[in-house]
């Protein structure tokens, strides 16, 4: 029924008009072919399943065919248990059953050892026999049975160790055979030595000898190739260090040479001195000297004709004659330096001595002989680095050299003149330091000779920290000691406990307390300046470089925490920034130090200064003193500055450098200018003879401190003193007339009929400095006291044209009123 209607709807669909009767014949073609194509898929789905279900039911039949021979085959394993292990079950059977695979797999073991023994017997049979006819045909052999030894010594390592007693019976016999076959060849090699009479530091080989020279030498390198292929040794841990081997042609060359040595360095020898290391030492340069002809022309091209091609090419210890020569010569140093440093360790001058020689040898072997130890880029680090790492000797060293430094520091520290000023070993212009701070940093120069060659940073490091840096706190805390009991001493409650007199408390404040400062200041100025260049020398630079480096990639730097470090080096230790120096905070602490010496320097320039002020200060004889009672000499009341002022910088000059001396003179004409201006200027009334006194008196500063520091310095320090007092000494009237030199007149009138006034003033004076502008006659351009007065109290603006005219820059409109109102013709 259902059928009947899809077919219903099929033609219903596909008949619907009259037209689509025209296509009846197509869709019954279309019919039948579809049809036709249904029935294929149908017989192709049948065939499928048939083939299906056929190959479900082979695979059943083989499983089973599988567990029935898996059955049986288990039965018969079984079975073959039981007859085996004597067991009635197979539980009990399996322990017993792998006993004896066990027992097999020992037996198997032991067979394969037997047949590893034969082999080894057979080469050494071989090679011993080889021997009797020829040494050459030996070699064979003998490689072989290096090459079964290298790969046990590998599957040893990786077995765990595994077969120990059979890795030594091979290692006997291998080098029994070696001992054997490197006999001979040593001595074919022996004899052609003989013939052109080795060790003669000229010897030479004919052609007739050449052949068997190189037949010699190549032999024996052949022989050692399978000891040097895949050498490996590096300069890491002391623990792991391995030293390049000595060739044997080399072994033969340098036998005479170490009898000889020993000869003279071992025994009863005059030249046997423990106190004199460098004769050994230097007897091994001169062995390379003498023989270096003979290696280069004779073994060089043997070790070319060897090595070229091989790894062995690229390391220079093997491929370079003189590298190899030095190679051969270390161990008999060695030997003797391992048996010379017990001897010397209760030594300190020894032991140092020793050390300093050791790496001035290393040191030429390095550079001379361009000796890198096999290492490349790395460079060969020395004997030196060998006995201080590898032989824990540093620890020693380094103590027996801070002994002797701290003690040298005492030494210099107790002298009677460490407190000297040095006036001869510096420039004349410079600050004198003491010649304890001198002799100080000579010390630290020569404990930087002595560890400059190690090429072992944290050793590097352990000197710098633990001597110098110790040896320069210690003095800076000796000097900033001195100027806290220098301090202490001048105090008054210093005084009153320290029981200082007062003829002490005279001679600090004086002269005496000046030098004691200047030492302190001229010490520290020394090694600061010496510091900034320490850090900008290429071997701290190089110290200073590694230390960031380090301090960047860790915490901790040696057995020092990079806090640590920093702390007594420089703070930017482990920072980003590219600033700072090795030196940064010991050379800060001096620099504090500097500054704060000069500053106590000024404070008692100062302070006695004014002292020297006070009964200047006092007097008032400025408004009637008249030209009769005027004199050319300066105030008596100020002889106590000039000569405090002469004698104390005539000694700063000599001690102190021009630009700290005109530092603390400014200072102190700071301190003149401020009390003159103050007691002086500002308090009381002048006459014109009065005037020119003050500025007398102002000139016969100047003069003595422009004698000491030098011209222009007083007169910048005292300009505000001196523009008053040349605005002071005006003239009553301007014009040239008006003023004459006493010389010629001893008394020069004015006319006072403008002024009501009797005739008592008089020109300004010429000075033992020259005149003064003196009076407005020159550097005034000629104005009168009344034109200027009437100017200055106009207004302000032609105030300071007036004060521009009179060529005054310091003083301001009101100061210039101010002291202008001084005059006793303008007082009324």
């Amino acid at each position: 029924m259902d059928d009947q209607i899809r077919v219903a709807d099929y033609l219903d669909d596909k008949l619907q008009t009259p037209q689509d009767l025209d296509s009846l014949d197509q869709l019954l073609h279309n019919i039948h072919a579809q049809h036709g194509l249904l029935k294929q898929q149908l017989h192709d789905a049948q065939r499928d399943l048939h083939d299906a279900k056929q190959a479900q039911h082979h695979h059943h039949h083989e499983l089973q065919n599988r567990a029935r021979a898996f059955r049986t085959d288990q039965a018969d394993i079984d079975r073959r248990l039981l007859v085996v292990a004597a067991s009635d079950t197979s539980d009990n059977a399996v322990p017993r059953f792998e006993r004896v695979l066990d027992t097999l797999r020992r037996l198997d073991v032991a067979n394969a050892y037997v047949e590893l023994l034969h082999e080894v017997d057979v080469l050494r049979t071989e090679a011993q026999s080889q021997l009797q006819t020829s040494n050459e045909a030996a070699l064979a052999p003998y490689k072989q049975l290096r090459s079964l030894h290298t790969r046990l010594i590998r599957l040893q390592d990786e077995a765990e160790g595994a077969a120990p007693q059979l890795l030594y019976h091979v290692d006997q016999i291998t080098q029994a055979l070696r001992s054997k076959i490197l006999d001979a060849f040593s001595a074919d090699l022996d004899k052609v030595l003989k013939k052109i009479k080795w060790p003669t530091p000229k010897a030479t080989i004919d052609s007739g000898l050449q052949q068997d020279w190189d037949m010699a030498v190549l032999k024996l390198l052949d022989l050692q190739m399978p000891e040097l292929d895949g050498v490996q040794y590096s300069q890491g841990e002391a623990s792991k260090i391995k030293l390049p081997a000595v060739l044997f042609p080399y072994q033969v060359l340098v036998q005479p040479l170490e009898m000889r040595f020993r000869y003279h360095f071992d025994g009863d020898k005059a030249t046997n001195r423990i106190d004199r290391p460098e004769y050994f030492l230097s007897h091994i340069t001169t062995l390379l000297n003498d023989y270096s002809d003979f290696v280069v022309d004779y073994v060089q091209p043997n070790l070319l004709k060897q090595f070229r091609g091989t790894d062995l090419a690229l390391n220079y210890v093997y491929i370079d004659a003189m590298s190899a020569f030095i190679t051969a010569l270390l161990p008999m140093l060695r030997s003797k330096i391992g048996a010379l440093l017990p001897k010397v360790a209760s030594q300190p001058q020894l032991l140092s001595h020793l050390m300093h020689e050791l790496m001035n040898f290393d040191n030429t072997i390095r550079e001379e002989w361009r000796y890198d130890g096999g290492y490349g880029v790395e460079g060969w680090k020395g004997l030196s680095w060998e006995f201080l790492v590898q032989g824990d000797w540093f620890g020693r060293w380094l103590q027996v050299e801070k002994d002797f430094a701290l003690a040298r520091y005492q030494s210099i520290v107790e002298a009677p003149d460490f407190g000297d000023l040095d006036y001869e070993s510096v420039d004349p212009k410079a600050t004198k330091p003491t010649k304890g701070a001198i002799r100080v940093n000579d010390l630290l120069e020569t404990i930087t000779d002595r560890y400059r060659p190690l090429t072992s940073f944290t050793q590097k490091l352990r000197f710098l920290m633990d001597i110098q840096i110790t040896i320069f706190d210690k003095l800076e805390e000796r000097l900033r000691g001195n100027l806290e009991a220098y301090l202490t001493l001048t105090t008054s409650l210093g005084r009153a406990m320290g029981g200082v007199s007062k003829q002490e408390q005279d001679r600090l404040l004086g002269t005496e307390g000046l030098e004691r400062l200047c030492k302190t200041y001229g010490s520290a100025d020394y090694l600061e300046r010496a510091m900034r260049d320490w850090s900008d020398d290429l071997f701290f630079l190089d110290i200073w470089d590694e230390l960031q480096d380090r301090a960047r990639r860790a915490n901790n730097i040696g057995a020092m925490s990079v806090a640590d470090v920093a702390e007594r080096t420089s703070k930017a230790v482990g920072g980003d920034s590219d600033g700072g120096a090795l030196f940064d905070e010991i050379a800060a602490a001096y620099s504090r130090l500097r500054i704060r010496s000069e500053k106590i320097i000024t404070d008692t320039l100062n302070s006695n200064v004014r002292e020297a002020l006070r009964a200047y200060r006092h007097i008032n004889p400025w408004a009637t003193l008249s030209a009769s009672s005027t004199t050319l000499s300066s105030t008596a009341e100020l002889d106590p500055l000039v000569t405090y002022l002469t004698t104390t910088l005539g000694f700063l000059s000599r001690a102190l450098a021009p630009a700290p001396l005109r530092r603390i003179a400014r200072g102190a004409l700071a301190t003149v200018s401020s009390t003159v201006w103050d007691n002086v200027v500002s308090r009381h009334r002048f006459s014109t003879a009065g005037a020119a006194q003050l500025s007398s008196d102002l000139h016969a500063i100047c003069r003595v401190v422009d004698k000491a520091v030098g011209p222009g310095v007083a007169e910048a320090g005292l300009r505000r003193c001196l523009e008053g007092a040349q605005l002071l000494n005006l003239p009553i009237k301007g014009g040239n007339s008006q003023v004459k030199s006493s010389d010629e007149t001893g008394d020069v009138g004015e006319d006072w009929e403008a002024w009501g006034a009797d005739d008592d003033g008089e020109a300004p004076k010429e000075t033992g400095g020259g005149t003064e502008a003196e009076g407005g006659a020159e550097l005034g351009g000629q104005l009168g006291l009344w034109e200027v007065e009437k100017r200055l109290f106009a207004d302000n603006q032609s105030a300071r044209v007036v004060l521009d005219d009179l060529g005054l820059e310091v003083l301001s409109e009101s100061e210039g009123r101010a002291v202008l109102g001084r005059r006793v013709e303008l007082a009324g």
